[in-house]
């Protein structure tokens, strides 16, 4: 029987899959105009699976070699000598499972080779066509290539790779047909790794050596990212077998507006659904799959706090960017833009302006601010879930009013530039208690105005919306129900709620809150 795999290699014989025969076609084009290139994507970002899956491609017409740096002990990467010798000893265990005779296999192996020209040499007598026979050609796929504890051995070896590669195309040397480099980091900014590792000496001699050797590698542009029909193709064979009636276009659309695409997160929310869940293939399974990724600690998520925890900049610039409402031109030469979108928590707009790549990062970097504001003085206490909660159901108009009573008792005049600045994130922090557990929120920023935020809450498969604003007088106060009640006709609602903060010197610090009607919706404006 067939599951739902986040751990590791995917097969078609054993887990459900997106079909990426597509993504494998494009690949493929540039392996056989002979392209050398690197597949950089995030952590758990179907790397590895996609390598397993060109690799059954190719090998009706390739000799593929497929090794990974992951198993390459740490000596391997302290001289050339110690890397030239695990080098052919992976290669060789990779050719066990190729058509090429074990003559030529176990040749691989060759004692005195002892520095990258030698291996260079042995790498051209290994490609010749007379050896490795008429008509065969060699493919080298190296996976967790940012996993190398010495990067300047590394680097020596992509030298050489490229010496190589330029030769060949002056018909001056035998070398792989093609090369394709897989890891987080692209080889071209390797460098960034080292900087962000404290391992970069800025000397002349280290910065000569540290200049991309991989210049000749051609643009990889295959979006491995899983589109909603992908999805669709995942949950077309696990319906085939199990039958559940669920609608597979709309469930592959809601899975995708969680995800984005991101492989791990698509299987997981799924496996979820399957394992934990009951098969609860509809949009309320799908919310509480990802309330169970916000709430666990898996490797992915904490890598994410653990990155925000150890570059103050990154921290920063996220914080801004989902908090302050700031916009960023989306400019990868930026070094944190950069950096953001390795990891894989940054894209590109439609507008090209930076965003959070996908949801569930964005929820959980919400909380991990929240949580951060939670342990300081600033927040707002004495209100407790069975305040607001009866009977199941969540009280919303109450858990308002109860905000603004208490927002009032901790505002100061004197904090009034922290308070403009930080609003969203005390009531979020004020919120979060309420319904953790049992819901949770999501935010549809509207950078278009950096003064609106609007927040869904999911509470027992209720939804509420509020839309956070500043206070910018009367007429935009006004066009604030407007964009409410727009917002609420997309939903499907007839109700809403209305923060607004109010940071006048001579403003009205009174609580306000009232329901209001307007275009046949109910609305419920709250100043403070």
């Amino acid at each position: 029987m067939r599951k739902f795999n986040v751990t590791g290699l995917c097969v078609p014989e054993e887990d459900y899959m997106v079909d990426i025969s597509g993504k494998i076609a494009e690949i493929r084009k540039l392996i056989d105009v002979r392209s050398y290139f690197t597949i950089n994507r995030a952590r758990q970002y179907g790397k590895t699976t996609t390598l397993a899956m060109l690799r059954r491609n190719l090998q009706n017409e390739y000799v593929v070699i497929s090794i990974s740096f992951e198993r390459f002990g740490q000596k391997s990467f302290e001289k050339p000598a110690a890397f030239c010798r695990a080098f052919m000893v992976f290669v060789q265990r990779a050719l066990v499972f190729s058509s090429v005779s074990d003559e030529y296999r176990d040749s691989w192996l060759n004692e005195s080779v002892e520095d990258f020209d030698e291996l260079s040499i042995h790498i051209t007598n290994m490609c010749d066509p007379e050896n490795i026979g008429l008509g065969m050609k060699l493919v080298l796929m190296i996976d967790e290539v940012d996993k190398t504890s010495n990067n300047a051995v590394f680097l020596h070896f992509l030298g050489m790779l490229r010496d190589k590669f330029l030769l060949r195309k002056d018909n001056m040397d035998y070398t792989f047909h093609s090369v394709i480099l897989a890891g987080v980091y692209d080889i071209k900014n390797i460098k960034l790794k080292m900087i962000t590792e404290g391992t970069y000496a800025p000397a002349e001699t280290v910065d000569k050596l540290y200049n991309s050797p991989w210049n000749i590698a051609a643009d990889f542009r295959v979006d491995m990212s899983f589109s909603p029909s992908e999805i669709a193709t995942m949950l077309l064979e696990y319906e085939n077998d199990h039958s559940t009636g669920m609608n597979i276009p709309a469930i592959a659309d809601e899975i995708y507006s969680y995800t984005s695409g991101y492989p791990y997160l698509t299987s997981r929310i799924c496996q979820c659904i399957d394992e934990d869940l009951r098969k609860d293939w509809t949009a309320g399974g799908i919310q509480e799959a990802a309330n169970i990724l916000l709430r666990e600690k898996s490797t992915l998520f904490s890598d994410l706090i653990k990155n925000l925890e150890n570059n103050k900049d990154l921290y920063d610039f996220i914080y801004n960017l989902i908090f302050i409402g700031k916009e960023y031109d989306y400019n990868i030469d930026e070094p944190i833009i950069e950096l953001g979108s390795i990891y894989g928590y940054l894209a590109a707009s439609e507008r090209n302006r930076v965003k959070i790549s996908n949801r569930l990062f964005e929820l959980r970097m919400y909380n991990y601010f929240v949580s951060k504001e939670a342990s300081s003085n600033r927040r707002i206490t004495g209100v407790f879930q069975s305040d607001v909660v009866a009977g199941g159901r969540l009280d919303m108009e109450l858990c308002m009013r109860k905000f603004s009573e208490h927002y009032a008792e901790i505002y100061n005049e004197r904090d009034a530039e922290f308070f403009e600045r930080e609003g969203r994130l005390i009531f979020l922090s004020y919120l979060k208690p309420l319904i953790n557990g049992e819901g949770f929120y999501h935010i549809e920023s509207q950078f278009t105005d950096i003064r609106r935020m609007d927040i869904v809450v999911d509470f027992a498969r209720e939804q509420f919306v509020i839309e956070l604003k500043l206070w910018k007088g009367e007429a935009e106060h006004e066009k604030a129900y407007e964009q409410l009640s727009g917002y609420l006709d997309k939903k499907g609602f007839t109700e809403g709620y209305l923060l607004t903060f109010d940071f006048r010197k001579n403003g009205n610090k009174e609580p306000y809150a009232k329901w209001v009607d307007y275009n046949e919706k109910r609305i419920f404006d709250v100043i403070v």
